[in-house]
């Protein structure tokens, strides 16, 4: 399996060429964007809808039925929010998108704020990517100039602004009901749902939160058509993926494939291989450290894609590869990935307050020699409560992870309890 060149979206990923305004036309942005437009809301949808998009910020929401849930006669403004405060340890791919591809996501906005009713929309960067935030920032300085963005943009007849927001670098400002409420300049809590944004969201409007590489593979989708991005793939899991490999290969990398890619070829075909060899592999964190590791028996054969990983109680959420061989010490790496969670809980809901500490300090204790085998069932018991308990979903994040280590790594923390 292999993507062919004619079909990646981001052909500039590797940076090969500039990401100014001119070289992104140049690649085949911002073709027949007018036309496009005046095939009118409706049709847009229906495209994103035929092509099976899924969300490419973790949760893998089809992004034409959210789409669909925006009020089409409503007497306030409605908003996009484009969600670029990528916190995801292993993950990478937004800010990539975002230096190299920055006229994929400002074409996007456009398409998709049509689909919506949106004439506004605001990217909301995360603090810590100053020079992506530049980057960006000129992007839709050119395409403000060159009239793609404003009154009657790329002459379509639609009115259409487009704003930069940098946020403080929270992580839990990634949670959309989160990062509106900072985005309105008030404390980053994740709001309870319902209402939904689509009813009541930015100011209080109706307002839909895409994350950036959903956004940004808008255009080719519309360009090309639904048919064609549902053609790649597989079934309710189509289209193509950024993929962030990190952690023990021999050359960690973003790389654009078909979702549904062998988790083995994509390492040894794109990064490299193990350090050691395959056969050297531990365990595999196969989407951003909020889902389960897998060990080694698992990712011979495992898929990429969302239904794949969900049937191994995992997950593909971002898609940020975090790859661990055997001279990993997983006890000290659960150790840090419950330390970053507990850091990262805004505190309201007591499971997530109390229980981030909690899953710290005992791991903690086991990393440091002073376990008990009974810390074990605790450790289990608190991650399982925790699950499913929250207004947002960082409670699941700090818990599933625990749960997979505990499910597929028991006989090595007995181990170190013991030695």
């Amino acid at each position: 399996m292999a993507l062919s060149d004619k079909d990646r979206i981001f052909l500039n990923i590797k940076k090969k060429r500039s990401s100014a305004l001119s070289e992104a036309i140049a690649r085949g942005g911002w073709r027949d964007t007018s036309f496009l437009i005046k095939k009118g809301r409706d049709w847009i949808v229906n495209e994103v809808t035929i092509s099976g998009l899924r969300g490419r910020g973790g949760a893998g929401f089809f992004t034409g039925k959210k789409w669909s849930f925006m009020p089409k006669d409503h007497y306030l403004p409605s908003y996009l929010v484009i969600n670029a405060d990528e916190g995801e340890p292993g993950t990478c791919k937004d800010r990539d998108i975002i230096r190299y591809e920055p006229q994929k996501l400002v074409e996007g906005a456009l398409f998709s704020g049509v689909a919506i009713g949106a004439k506004v929309a605001y990217i909301y960067i995360r603090g810590e990517f100053v020079q992506e935030e530049k980057i960006l920032q000129e992007a839709i300085d050119q395409a403000y100039k060159a009239g793609l963005l404003g009154k009657n943009a790329a002459g379509s007849g639609y009115d259409f602004d487009l704003y930069l927001h940098r946020g403080a670098g929270a992580y839990i400002c990634g949670e959309e009901t989160a990062l509106l409420n900072s985005l309105e300049g008030n404390k980053g809590l994740p709001r309870l749902k319902p209402p939904f944004p689509s009813s009541y969201g930015l100011y209080g409007c109706p307002t839909t939160v895409n994350n950036v590489e959903t956004i940004a593979a808008v255009p080719d989708i519309l360009h090309r058509g639904g048919d064609w991005f549902s053609s790649l793939g597989r079934k309710n899991n189509t289209g193509t993926k950024i993929f962030c490999i990190s952690g023990h290969v021999n050359a960690p990398c973003n790389v654009e494939e078909e979702l549904g890619i062998p988790l083995k070829e994509l390492v040894e075909k794109y990064a490299g291989g193990v350090q050691g060899g395959w056969e050297n592999l531990l365990a595999i964190i196969p989407g951003g450290s909020s889902v389960s590791l897998l060990p080694k028996s698992i990712c011979d054969s495992v898929l990429m894609d969302f239904d794949s990983l969900a049937t191994q109680k995992s997950g593909l959420g971002t898609a940020g590869v975090i790859v661990m061989n055997t001279s990993t010490n997983l006890v000290e790496t659960m150790v840090q990935l419950a330390k970053f969670y507990m850091h990262e809980s805004c505190g309201q809901c007591s499971p997530c307050r109390e229980g981030t500490g909690w899953l710290w300090r005992m791991l903690e204790r086991i990393a440091c020699g002073k376990g008990e085998v009974s810390d074990i069932e605790r450790l289990e018991d608190i991650a399982m409560q925790m699950e499913g308990t929250t207004i947002c979903a960082l409670g699941d994040a700090a818990s599933l992870p625990i749960q997979g280590f505990i499910r597929y790594f028991k006989p090595l923390i007995i181990s170190k309890i013991k030695s």
